[in-house]
């Protein structure tokens, strides 16, 4: 039987989504694309503001954005990639979201981030503290600026 894999991905920017596009081609995965249920603005975008949402939402701990649609059939699915850009140093919480949205029990999980400047920081700890022990974690990568050769290179390394 054939492994089938997932490349699910939140991206506000298009950076992460084109990340996720050449992993999913790469990699001969589906693509699903993580939408917040209300989309962020510029606004709730803004860092520097206290106030905005995504400081808010980052802040917050048990912060659980909602998400618009569902992957059809996660069961299918023995390899998950999970990306998304760095937020204060960890994943977005809508990331969580996603995580304890689903039985990940026996696949394999592999997170990828993008970012304009930190590393995964408390990523992986965060996220494994998500997902039951039966999840086989494969480490975290940052692909900042992959190209094609890259990328298959990294997805080489995975096997």
């Amino acid at each position: 039987m054939s492994q089938k894999s997932l490349v699910a991905y939140f991206s506000c920017s298009g950076i992460t989504k084109k990340t996720a596009e050449l992993l999913s081609d790469v990699a001969g995965a589906d693509l699903f694309e993580i939408r917040p249920e209300v989309p962020y603005t510029k606004a709730d975008l803004d860092w520097m503001d206290k106030k905005s949402r995504s400081t808010v939402e980052m802040n917050d701990p048990s912060s659980r954005p909602a998400i618009a649609d569902k992957v059809e059939h996660m069961e299918q699915y023995d390899t998950v990639y999970v990306g998304f850009p760095i937020w204060w140093y960890v994943a977005p919480t809508i990331i969580n979201t996603f995580l304890e949205s689903y039985d990940f029990s026996g696949k394999t999980v592999i997170p990828f981030a993008t970012s304009g400047g930190s590393g995964m920081g408390k990523t992986e700890a965060v996220l494994h503290a998500l997902c039951p022990d039966s999840v086989n974690w494969k480490s975290g990568k940052m692909l900042n600026g992959y190209d094609r050769a890259q990328m298959e290179a990294w997805v080489r390394t995975l096997a």
